[in-house]
């Protein structure tokens, strides 16, 4: 599936699949984002107070992570985070 390109653009409440969009110079406050450890692209994009949420293979990843206590189980993702540059998986 091709990657939804979004630009100079704050999004609040929504819901996004990672793998399926890039953003640039974007805020997202509020929104729900699942990841299933395919590729992602954003660029300078602010996340605040988002939720997280992991499927398929990240998730996978995040278990063992935590069964082999390279990551903390109960770990919280910071409430704000800001990129500030490309990152691709």
């Amino acid at each position: 599936m091709p990657m939804v390109k979004y630009m100079n653009k704050t999004f609040a409440g929504e819901v996004f699949q990672i793998e399926e969009c890039y953003f640039v110079n974007c805020v997202l406050k509020e929104c729900v984002l699942f990841y299933g450890g395919g590729t992602f692209e954003w660029e300078n994009t602010t996340f605040e107070n988002c939720q997280w949420k992991f499927q398929n293979e990240a998730r996978n990843t995040l278990q063992l992570l935590m069964t082999i206590g390279l990551l903390p189980a109960q770990q919280k993702p910071p409430e704000t985070m800001t990129t500030t540059s490309k990152m691709m998986n």
